[in-house]
């Protein structure tokens, strides 16, 4: 069954001077005010599309890799996943990064290296980001974590 999901903006005023507020619709878990300045400069306490990508990518990174570990008899107890969204002003989104670190009894380097790049590739949110490169280091604590030797894994694309 598919699911739909809505979110709102009202914008007031031109790009540079004017302000909005997204409000998250489906969930009812607020409002937050938006600006250009808070996009392209610092936030000031307010959000911006690029973090939003950011919170929806490492929630739906951690739901897929969660699910990949499981799926292969190694669940995880803990992921703690980071999404950087890099906004350049005149180009847009220029790339994102993501980081996961992971504790998963049981699993080797291997194993995890293989997971967290599945996830990377086939979370419906990176799926929806294919224009966009995408990068990964990957940390996984206990046993996987001794035989990466204290080196995250890097992938790219």
């Amino acid at each position: 069954m598919a699911t739909t999901r809505t979110a709102h903006t009202v914008w007031e005023g031109n790009l540079l001077k004017g302000a909005g507020t997204v409000t998250l619709d489906s969930s009812g878990q607020g409002s937050f005010e938006v600006s250009w300045p808070s996009r392209a400069e610092a936030a000031n306490g307010k959000t911006s599309p690029e973090e939003l990508i950011a919170a929806a990518h490492s929630s739906c990174y951690s739901m897929a890799l969660s699910h990949g570990l499981d799926g292969a008899g190694t669940p995880p107890t803990r992921l703690e996943t980071k999404a950087d969204v890099t906004f350049q002003p005149g180009e847009g989104i220029t790339g994102i990064h993501l980081t996961v670190r992971a504790e998963v009894p049981g699993l080797d380097a291997e194993g995890f290296a293989a997971a967290a790049e599945d996830a990377k590739k086939n979370c419906p949110v990176s799926q929806a980001l294919t224009g966009t490169t995408i990068t990964l280091s990957a940390e996984a604590m206990g046993e996987a974590h001794l035989a990466l030797a204290g080196k995250p894994l890097h992938s790219h694309d």
